[in-house]
């Protein structure tokens, strides 16, 4: 998926995604976030996730490191913080071609859902979310779960992210009993 460059309007380091969807909806942001997973930052794991919005509601999700997009390039995406943020505005028209290509769309809550677990900013940005936009995600309410089962399958099969994840589980771990004086 090809972006056209925005104008930055936010770069930082941020713990968790809650912050740009916030972010986004408080500013009416027609643009795209970048984010970049601690993965990536610490496992040297390929892949950003890219969200883009219009009006400060999520649109496409997609995922540059599994080439995926809608609702398993979120499931990609749903790690641990910290993510490395850009966050850009771009008019709507140079965003039209992608927010055009259903393969790559979330429902409007849907990123606040699975990135954030927070059901009142899901709920927010629904209302938020423009009547076409939430008729068209109930109308693929069954598409989105049998989506959603998909990635949850393919992330379960991907033994090395697992691995990854159970390594740096078990390092913090670790590193946390030295923390408290334990004897690992």
């Amino acid at each position: 998926m090809k972006l056209p460059s925005g104008r930055l309007v936010r770069s930082r380091v941020i713990t968790d995604p809650r912050t740009v969807l916030v972010d986004a909806l408080d500013r009416a942001l027609t643009g795209y976030a970048v984010l970049e997973p601690q993965d990536a930052l610490l496992l040297d794991d390929e892949g950003a996730g890219v969200v883009t919005f219009e009006d400060g509601v999520p649109v496409v999700a997609y995922h540059t490191g599994t080439d995926r997009g809608g609702p398993p390039a979120l499931a990609d995406l749903a790690a641990s913080g910290p993510y490395r943020l850009e966050l850009y505005a771009l008019a709507a028209a140079d965003l039209a071609a992608v927010h055009d290509r259903d393969r790559f769309r979330v429902p409007p809550g849907m990123a606040a859902e699975r990135l954030a677990g927070d059901q009142s900013l899901a709920d927010r940005t629904r209302e938020r979310a423009p009547a076409d936009r939430l008729a068209d995600s109930a109308d693929r309410g069954t598409d989105e779960a049998d989506r959603s089962a998909s990635a949850v399958e393919a992330f379960l099969d991907d033994e090395e992210k697992i691995a990854a994840i159970r390594e740096q589980a078990r390092q913090q771990a670790h590193r946390r009993a030295d923390e408290w004086g334990f004897d690992v």
